[in-house]
């Protein structure tokens, strides 16, 4: 028997916990069918979402109001803005406690350093202590900038009560999830596969050893509705610790053995078989069709995710629907992405005023976000918002792709040019207030608008549906607990042409004044109490942002002359953008790379973490350094990556079952090893990966390429089961399936002087049409080190540059396994030959 309780309004607020009366051997079985249900039906849940929402039965639907605010003087002791003042904006109530984790570098772990529980990081010392003391281990899991986590800090972990109640009984843990994946993965997977539900904060009791005992995500500190809180929950664990050790931990042992069995996949073929990369794809675009919200745009119900993995699907998919000439079915799929990216863009989960995506909205109109900024968030969706430009050529895609990067390059960015992970969706409603919310820095009320805007403000509150009641009234679900009133989150609800009509204005003039208006506004903003910077550096996470950056320095040359930008879009030169990619990758391999083993640490603040890289950060990162070699960086970045690559095959790779899995599995403290397949708020590492083998493939020769195949073929055969039964699990694995099927991908091939204008203009001209299945190379045969690169590498590329160069014009080739159409010399005539050839 198990007793789960949502918590009112997240549906991550979610515990969970094994009767301690009833616990037997009988949870072997129900381990066993839960572990079955687990690994046949997940396919929407993934503990990479910030949480899983859940269905259950009537009976079990009580609910507990609870606040998004924390009342609490806490809250000042939350990580600060400036990593440099973090610990000295405590308050001095609070630095009467000191913990192990002051000495950390993590900011979630700093926030819980003057916390009276007793906490120590995750290591050895933790781990032999209990078992000095043959108590259980209480493991929290959680992130800077996971509102709950705050809330069960405010609520528990600075009560003294519970601290004497953890301290006496138990060594507790804390462990920031974004700085050790690993140790996450272990137990979001036992306490999802158990009780089909996780989130954060995540809790499990552990018994020394680490086997997991029992868990769940927040705890409420006192009992209510008849089910234990917090509090009752410790001395319940404690109880059962002195009187039912043996039967908890041998089904904590026989959890993880199942689990390690279930999720050591191994493939059964060497490579998919024939037809299945385009049923895979099909069936996919049919799923995700199925859960369209054709009024709001979007895939499912509320909450709201901008799942990019999704959008990238459909696309592919309608792309090779019109190349096949079905174009009905295509342009289905495309309206589905052009509604859903519009949507989004006019919903209060996108930032009007400062730029960037909020991580999800509450409601199904894509308006009352949860406002924490996640940085993996921001590079997915500039590269989809960039390939729907490439496809339709509309600037408001392109417009919503400078909105986010000049975000970045405004608030995430450090001096050294590594790009920071996250905004916190907490904040002080006034400088010195001991009480933080959720949204403050967010939302205005109509008076702080008119006061503003002045003789602007009426027309700018009907464009963005400002109410002196507050506006988040669209949907029960936006603000079922008025938290808002009087509030107003910005959206977009009617059209910019005819709001502009109804004012007797040219459209130019009134967007003119709508930027002016949000320019007024992020000024005044800019003064209030900021939400707290996490400016953690995460290998993976950079990866997608550089891939972003690098594609957006290209196919934004492809805007309209003379297009006006409105703010909080600065209209940079995008060549300024490539820039940016390059510093990020700067710093990650100067800081986070080791030269002599050729092995990437995975995060860095103040100096890198003890945690090594995982295959996210290698597969994340050898995708955006391929993208900007592709894209005009030089070639030593394409040269990191196949070394990257092989470093990636080296630690990870299942070289006899096929696939890679998420850890080196060099640390005895990690009890699962897990080949990774979702695709969720983030992509997966193997369906990255699988991508990452076919454009390898593309471009080294030989030997080197027909391992790169042969890796790949394996890698997609061991996920062959997910790919045939539940493909919207995968939608980015489908997709590499289908480009590792295609029968010869595309390469363009430049040469020429680098230095040169017209070569910038074919590298644009290269990159204006959407193609997922084409590779660009370019080289310059008047530089020594790219023609010995070419030489060791694929001597097909280094004697085309040898018999094409020219001194005075760039040479464009288009290619299939190097075999190549006649040259042309100039963008107009490549972008047609590609248009052609698409």
């Amino acid at each position: 028997m198990s007793i789960l309780l949502q918590i009112s309004p997240p549906p991550a607020a979610l515990y969970i916990l094994p009767s301690l009366s009833t616990v037997n051997n009988s949870m072997h079985r129900r381990v066993s069918l839960s572990l079955h249900r687990f690994i046949s039906h997940q396919h929407r849940n993934s503990p990479k979402l910030p949480f899983s929402a859940q269905v259950f039965p009537s009976s079990l639907s009580s609910s507990v109001k609870c606040r998004r605010s924390i009342s609490s003087d806490k809250v000042v002791c939350m990580a600060d803005r400036s990593s440099s003042n973090s610990a000295s904006s405590a308050s001095s109530i609070l630095q009467k406690n000191t913990n192990r984790l002051a000495s950390e570098h993590s900011p979630y772990l700093l926030q819980h350093a003057h916390n009276p529980v007793n906490w120590y990081p995750w290591g050895d010392e933790a781990f032999q202590e209990a078992r000095r003391r043959d108590v259980p281990i209480f493991l929290s899991i959680g992130y800077s900038t996971c509102h709950w986590c705050h809330v069960m800090e405010v609520e528990s972990f600075e009560s003294e009560e519970v601290a004497k109640l953890l301290n006496d009984s138990f060594i507790s843990i804390k462990v920031d999830r974004e700085e050790r994946p690993d140790v996450d993965k272990v137990y979001m997977t036992y306490v999802q596969a158990l009780y089909g539900g996780g989130g954060w904060p995540l809790n499990v009791f552990l018994s020394p050893d680490l086997k997991p005992l029992m868990g769940g995500t927040y705890f409420p500190p006192d009992d209510k509705y008849g089910r234990p809180g917090f509090k009752t929950v410790l001395r319940k664990v404690k109880e059962a610790w002195g009187s039912k050790r043996d039967v908890l931990v041998k089904s904590g042992s026989f959890a993880i053995e199942q689990l390690s069995e279930a999720l050591s996949t191994k493939a059964s073929l060497d490579k998919l078989p024939d037809g299945q990369p385009q049923e895979s794809l099909d069936l996919c675009a049919e799923q995700l069709s199925g859960t369209y919200d054709s009024e709001n745009g979007g895939f499912g119900s509320a909450p709201k995710f901008p799942r990019p993995v999704e959008i990238q699907l459909i696309l592919y998919h309608s792309k090779k629907m019109k190349n096949s000439g079905k174009s009905s079915q295509a342009n289905k799929g495309f309206q589905m992405v052009y509604h859903t990216l519009q949507s989004m863009a006019r919903g209060g989960v996108h930032d009007h005023v400062g730029g960037g995506f909020h991580r999800y909205s509450v409601d199904e109109y894509w308006h009352v976000p949860h406002f924490e900024k996640m940085l993996y968030d921001q590079g997915q969706l500039v590269n989809v918002y960039l390939d729907t430009f490439a496809i339709t050529r509309d600037s408001q895609y392109s417009d919503i792709a400078r909105d986010v990067l000049d975000y970045l390059r405004r608030d995430m960015i450090g001096k050294e040019g590594e790009i920071f992970s996250a905004e916190d969706a907490d904040s002080s409603e006034a400088e010195g207030a001991g009480r933080k919310t959720e949204g403050a820095f967010y939302v205005w009320s109509s008076g702080e608008i008119d006061d503003i805007l002045g003789e602007h403000a009426t027309l700018f509150k009907e464009h963005y549906y400002v109410k002196p009641t507050g506006n988040c009234d669209l949907s029960t679900m936006s603000d079922p607990h008025n938290e808002f009133k009087g509030k107003n989150v910005l959206i977009e609800r009617s059209s910019t042409e005819a709001l502009a009509k109804k004012q007797s204005m040219a459209i130019e003039q009134y967007l003119d004044i709508l930027g002016m208006c949000r320019k007024k506004l992020f000024d005044v903003r800019c003064k209030r109490p900021r939400p707290h910077l996490d400016d953690k550096v995460i290998v993976s996470w950079n990866g997608l942002t550089i891939s972003s950056f690098a594609r957006a320095s290209k196919i934004l040359k492809g805007e309209p002359d003379r297009l006006k930008y409105y703010f909080p879009v600065a209209g940079s030169d995008p060549r300024e953008y490539i820039e940016v990619a390059e510093k990020a990758a700067s710093f990650i391999r100067k800081n986070l790379y080791n030269e002599e083993t050729n092995r990437l640490q995975h995060s860095f603040r103040n100096g890198p973490a003890k945690a090594p890289g995982f295959l996210d950060d290698y597969a994340f990162l050898i995708s955006g350094l391929l993208d900007l070699y592709e894209c005009g960086g030089r070639t030593k970045w394409l040269e990191w990556a196949a070394e990257l690559q092989n470093t990636q095959d080296e630690l990870f790779m299942d070289k006899e079952g096929g696939g890679y899995f998420n850890t080196p599995g060099e640390d005895p403290s990690v009890l699962l090893r897990v080949k990774e397949d979702h695709d969720g708020a983030e992509p997966s590492g193997n369906s990255v990966a699988a991508i990452n083998l076919v454009r390898l493939a593309s471009i080294f020769s030989d030997s080197q390429s027909d391992l790169y195949i042969k890796n790949a073929d394996l890698l997609l055969a061991t996920f062959q089961t997910r790919l045939k039964d539940v493909p919207m699990a995968v939608p980015l694995m489908c997709c590499a399936a289908d480009m590792l099927a295609t029968p010869s991908r595309k390469q363009v091939v430049l040469v020429g002087h680098k230095s040169s204008t017209q070569f910038d203009s074919m590298l644009v001209a290269a990159h204006a049409a959407y193609d997922q299945n084409k590779t660009v190379i370019h080289i310059d045969p008047s530089n020594s080190d790219e023609m010995n690169f070419w030489e060791a590498n694929n001597k097909k590329i280094a004697g085309m540059a040898k018999g094409s160069f020219s001194e005075d014009k760039v040479v464009g080739l288009l290619c299939q396994n190097f075999t190549c159409k006649p040259p042309v010399y100039d963008p107009a005539s490549l972008q047609a030959l590609l248009l052609k050839e698409i």
